[in-house]
């Protein structure tokens, strides 16, 4: 394969012709734009791996290196891990007459891998992180974010008076709003061990340290989530996503919760295209109550002329 064509998430322009059609030449290792033929680099290294793979199991077999850099754990990941499967490298079974001494190496690893007090504390927090994130169902890059989070209160000593759950609960409530993954506080609060009042004190103490810049969560954010829910399909949440498009430029969802609005929206949403949902459905999948749908319901069809028969 002599040429490729460079496909990544910076856009590397020409800076003769500005053009984005960059080729990587591999057998006389250059940089070269396809449009007006400039060399932009002579000296181009593969940074590759010099073997192939044809599928996943191979080529796991074949990398030589561990697994990637994470914050989801206290070391980041790059220390080293005595196994409990009592093989050794090539997959043969470790002698019972070596077994005690790979146990004890065992017990030492891991206990030198926590040297003192912080790393006990991330140890412990990033574990209860791990398990909310997995308790919510959030996604990989968002349990990153949230540990990034933790981590700078920790080197700011934002923990001291502070419970470690409550500093981790508002670290996640943080990232899902930081990445548009939006969960209520009431959710959070539910996959932790601290309540809500806390929680939310917590967030905007760290917010205000760290000078973390956060969107106030709109109502199309929740629309995805609840409908899945409420077993809705697409066509529901494109018309609720509209209801809401219009309530914005009417300004009817500013000072509301967006829970709420969100929830009325896909209410009324349901009913027209005839897959009805009842209030009580809803309000139990967006957890918030009745009366809130019934005000918010009325509110939307009243001011956007909303026509619908119940």
């Amino acid at each position: 394969m002599p040429k490729e064509k460079i496909e990544t998430d910076e856009v590397l322009k020409c800076p003769e012709c500005e053009s984005t059609h960059i080729t990587r030449d591999y057998e006389r290792g250059e940089l070269v734009c396809e449009d007006c033929g400039l060399v932009i680099d002579d000296n181009y290294i593969d940074v590759g791996p010099e073997w192939r793979a044809f599928d996943m199991e191979q080529g796991e077999k074949r990398a030589r290196t561990g697994a990637p850099m994470t914050y989801t754990i206290h070391d980041k990941g790059l220390a080293t891990e005595i196994g409990w499967k009592n093989k050794d490298s090539y997959g043969k079974s470790i002698p019972t007459r070596n077994r005690a001494q790979i146990y004890r190496m065992r017990k030492w690893q891991r206990r030198i891998r926590v040297s003192n007090a912080t790393e006990r504390n991330l140890a412990f927090a990033l574990g209860e992180l791990d398990r909310m994130a997995s308790t919510l169902g959030l996604p990989r890059n968002v349990r990153e974010a949230a540990a990034m989070i933790y981590r700078k209160a920790v080197n700011k000593n934002l923990i001291r008076g502070r419970s470690i759950e409550g500093v981790v609960a508002a670290s996640l409530y943080g990232a899902c709003r930081q990445l548009g993954v939006p969960r209520t506080l009431d959710e959070i609060a539910n996959a932790s061990r601290v309540n809500r009042k806390e929680i939310g004190r917590t967030y905007r103490f760290m917010t205000r340290e760290l000078k973390l810049k956060l969107m106030p969560t709109s109502p199309q954010d929740y629309v995805s989530r609840f409908s899945s829910a409420l077993k809705l399909p697409g066509e529901v949440q494109a018309r609720a996503i509209e209801i809401l498009k219009e309530a914005a430029d009417m300004e009817l969802t500013s000072g509301r919760g967006p829970t709420g609005v969100a929830a009325a929206a896909i209410y009324i949403a349901s009913i027209q295209l005839n897959h009805r949902r009842t209030q009580r459905q809803v309000a139990d999948v967006a957890g918030v109550t009745e009366v809130t749908i019934r005000n918010r319901y009325k509110e939307l069809t009243e001011r956007l002329g909303i026509d619908i028969s119940i």
